[in-house]
């Protein structure tokens, strides 16, 4: 796309540092101006962690919604519809669709006594919805595409997008179709699509239609990442079509019939860095519609940057050579770019806590919000190991492993960018500093993350560095080792050969080698903790609220979807609802965080493809 190489694509691990060079070096430009980072999309370390309070506002809300509504009040706005140029033909036919951001098109999949497998309360919250709606009848049949929902405008929206790294050129909603918005209460705006609602021009060669092991999967993960605190798109339902669909699970020519399912997936947007990348690859002809497109983002989605003035004096120096100073305030898509970066460097500092890995971090999977969003062959993290990438087809490359999530975030920016460079709306020097932005933020996220993870008084990169090392050599559960850490007590006192003993569930067939270099480690880190000035009990509290005791680990998510399958839906209910509360205790469900069963390493379980 005309950008020089930005970064270093070696991609391995390397003890100095969990992520790759480039990101190993913060940006040097340190002026009055940039001490006041531009910052819309608020600090992580600003944010509340009390997820208890959050669980009890979420409890009181789902207990007493005044607004409960029927689906027929529900209140519909179609501003992308409206304000956005329409493709003329209204037909699935897959084609090129020039000069237009959607296609209207209808929910085509076929039913036979679909069922309700799971809904989420505070989804339905979200959007005033009654519980009791999910009682109805009808309500599959409204769920699957099955009946129009009145006050419905079904679209499938146009976007494009790299993948793997290279121009794949159109893609768009090939199974997903866009009921249109609704206003809550609170005047915020939810998008609802039904994913795997069936053609659309944007199908290719595919049937439109998704399978219940892969609708289990997104359902209960973007419920499980809003809880954990990572922003995603949210899901409302979950259903199945009674219908068996085909699909090659391995792509190695030996096809089954699998049962059909639809997710309604929730966000305020569902626009992508690939929605404005089209346009620009078009050329002049379609160029226009990339400044329409980001007008009607920063109009709906950005509002604060529309209304900001000249006398906030967003004014910043560059790390360039000549030091050069981005204005703003006086570009409105300059302003825009940065938060986008912010936002996605914000949320991938976040994965990279948690032990997240997406699989598919291909630009028509970038989120405009900054958003995690379609949830294909990702993986937690079990055994700590950061060349893991959960996708069957990233295998020759890890070109998405866990470690390399961060130089791919910027990667993208990078991508999206140039788009915005190409259609006029920004310069080089704008585009450049979006990208230190990002690079900055990842930085100054995952330093904040990592020292709230281990409970320290204040960052400590070499600690930090060796125990990641250690957990690589050692293939030290991810979640389980961070969650036990809150137990090592600040008592310098220990003898050398007690140390360890907090640790001994998570520390598992290590030989005398290896127990050495964890005494070393933990003598360092207690020395650390001791000089904080903070209880035990207090640390232990604050950590545990940043350490989750359950994911949703990719063996899991099978059982559930092998009970599924079957008719069975109460595993699936059952996770759901433990997944609200990841980072309690929850008595009586503690087989749940346990390390992943011999099978689960079987083909299709750890290991994913894109096959859904």
């Amino acid at each position: 796309m005309g950008r020089a190489v930005l970064l270093n694509h070696t991609h391995l691990f390397s003890p100095k540092s969990l992520f790759p060079l480039s990101l190993r070096h913060r940006p040097t430009a340190t002026t009055t101006a940039t001490k006041r980072i531009f910052h819309f999309y608020p600090p992580l370390a600003c944010r509340s962690m009390d997820h208890s309070s959050i669980d009890s506002v979420t409890q009181r809300l789902s207990n007493h919604n005044l607004h409960s509504l029927n689906l027929q009040d529900l209140k519909w706005d179609h501003s992308f519809v409206r304000e956005l140029p329409a493709d003329p033909r209204s037909d699935a036919f897959p084609r090129e669709v020039l000069h237009a951001c959607y296609t209207k098109v209808s929910p085509s999949v076929q039913v036979e006594d679909p069922q309700l497998v799971a809904f989420s309360r505070p989804v339905a919250d979200l959007l005033d919805l009654d519980h009791k709606e999910f009682e109805r009848p009808d309500f599959p049949l409204f769920f699957s595409g099955a009946s129009p929902l009145v006050g419905a405008l079904p679209y499938a929206q146009c976007y494009g997008g790299h993948q793997f790294g290279m121009w794949a050129g159109q893609l768009g909603d090939g199974r997903t179709i866009t009921l249109g918005e609704i206003l809550n209460s609170k005047s915020k705006r939810w998008e609802l699509q039904l994913k795997g609602a069936g053609k659309t021009p944007y199908s290719r060669f595919a049937d439109g239609l998704a399978v219940l092991r892969s609708s289990v999967r997104e359902f209960l993960c973007s419920e499980a990442m809003h809880h954990l605190g990572i922003p995603t798109t949210r899901a409302l339902c979950l259903v199945t079509t009674g219908k068996l669909v085909t699909r090659d699970m391995f792509y190695d020519g030996n096809p089954k019939e699998e049962p059909g399912a639809i997710v309604c997936r929730v966000a305020q947007s569902f626009l992508r860095f690939g929605s404005y990348q089209i346009h620009a690859s078009r050329g002049e002809e379609d160029l226009g519609l990339v400044r329409v497109l980001a007008d009607y983002t920063i109009r709906h989605h950005f509002p604060h940057i529309e209304n900001m003035s000249k006398s906030e004096s967003l004014s910043f120096s560059t790390g360039d050579e000549d030091h050069s100073v981005v204005d703003l305030t006086s570009n409105k898509y300059a302003a825009w770019v940065v938060e986008v970066a912010e936002r996605t460097a914000s949320l991938i500092a976040r994965w990279q806590g948690v032990g997240f890995t997406h699989g598919v971090l291909n630009t028509d999977n970038m989120s405009i919000l900054g958003l995690t969003i379609d949830y294909g062959p990702f993986g937690f993290l079990d055994a700590f190991d950061p060349k893991f990438t959960p996708n069957t087809t990233d295998l020759p490359g890890r070109r998405y492993c866990f470690a390399n999530q961060p130089d791919i975030g910027l990667w993208n920016i990078a991508q999206f960018t140039t788009t915005l460079q190409a259609a006029h709306l920004i310069d080089e020097k704008e585009a450049n500093y979006a990208m230190e932005r990002y690079g900055t933020r990842f930085m100054d996220d995952y330093q904040v993350i990592m020292t709230k993870k281990l409970g320290l008084p204040k960052y400590n990169k070499q600690l930090i560095n060796k125990l990641l090392t250690n957990m690589a050599v050692d293939k030290v559960d991810y979640t389980n080792f961070f969650r036990t850490l809150s137990n090592i007590k600040a008592d310098t006192s220990i003898p050398d050969e007690e140390l360890l003993v907090p640790l001994k569930s998570v520390l598992l067939d290590i030989g005398k080698e290896r127990k050495e270099a964890w005494t070393s480690w933990l003598k360092t880190y207690i020395h650390e903790l001791s000089t904080s000035g903070i209880s035990d009990d207090e640390r232990k509290t604050s950590m545990d609220l940043v350490n989750p005791k359950y994911i949703l680990r990719n063996y899991l998510c099978q059982t559930a979807i092998d009970a599924a399958e079957i008719g069975d839906f109460g595993e699936v209910n059952r996770l759901l609802k433990l997944m609200e509360r990841p980072f309690d205790e929850q008595p009586g469900m503690e087989k749940y965080a346990r390390l992943p069963p011999a099978w689960a390493y079987r083909p299709g379980v750890c290991m994913l493809s894109c096959s859904s």
